[in-house]
Formats: structure tokens, sequence, C-alpha cells
């Protein structure tokens, strides 16, 4: 019926490149001065941890759990607004000619 099936088929494959591509944007974040680092792709995944071990020595573990969650935080919504404006971008490019200002 008017090639449905293949559409939500061409849809899957669309959201499967577009899954792809944003897991290809890094974002990264700090707390504390730079001793905890967070990287997290636009699929909101976290890629990376990196705590300076200057920081560990001195540390308790109530601060160390407080930046970590700030440096987490920060990266996530990093990576929601880097994945809102990709997916617009991508949207607009998959949509037929003259409706691509469908999305703004």
């Amino acid at each position: 019926m008017f090639g449905l099936e293949n559409m939500f088929g061409d849809m899957e494959a669309q959201q499967k490149a577009m899954r792809e591509k944003l897991a290809e944007f890094i974002v990264e974040s700090e707390a504390g001065d730079g001793a905890i680092k967070i990287s997290a792709n636009a699929n909101r995944e976290i890629t990376n941890i990196s705590i300076d071990p200057a920081f560990l020595k001195d540390a308790e573990a109530e601060e160390l759990e407080d930046l970590l969650l700030v440096a987490i935080n920060r990266a996530l919504n990093s990576a929601l607004e880097k994945e809102a404006a990709e997916t617009q971008l991508l949207l607009k490019d998959m949509m037929p000619p003259g409706l691509d200002g469908f999305f703004k």
C-alpha cells in the first residue's frame, strides 16, 4: 500500500545511519579545574573518564563523587545539544525537496 513497507524500511536504515553518524561526534567536559574529564558521543554515551592521579591522592570519596556527577551531567548535556543540532541537519537532508523547512 503506497510503498509504506519500503518507506519504513528506508527510515530504519536512515535511523541506523544517523545513530552511527552521531557516535562519531565527541564532546568533552571537566570538573574540579580539570581533575575530572569526561568524553561522550552525540548518542549520549560516555566514551571516556579521566581522573588526574594527583587529585586522587588528597580527594575524599564524596568530593570525587560530586565532581564525577558534575562532569558527567555537563558531558551529557553537551551531547544532547550536539545530537539535537546534528539530527536536525540530518533530517533536513532526508526530507524531499520543498519539505526541508518542516523541522525548523
